[in-house]
């Protein structure tokens, strides 16, 4: 091998490395993405299935309409603390 050859490889393998770099951020967010992706249909699934097995806990909520606001009450949210 002469040394063209030698430093056509290097540079090969240079740009190969960096495509390498540049790429694998998205290879890794593809990858999460998917993991997400299973982890919250596995959990629907369940959600779902459990559902179908258990009665909803305590009386129905009341429908809202739409505009309506909830009620309020005059108590105050937060206490006052001394300084």
């Amino acid at each position: 091998m002469d040394t063209t050859q030698v430093e056509a490889l290097i540079g090969m393998l240079a740009v190969l490395g960096l495509l390498v770099l540049m790429v694998l951020p998205a290879v890794i967010g593809i990858a999460h993405e998917r993991r997400t992706d299973r982890q919250l249909k596995w959990a629907e699934t369940g959600r779902a299935a459990a559902g179908r097995h258990h009665a909803p806990a305590g009386p129905p909520r009341p429908e809202r309409t739409p505009g309506a606001r909830p009620e309020r009450s005059a108590a105050p949210h937060r206490t006052a603390r001394a300084a």
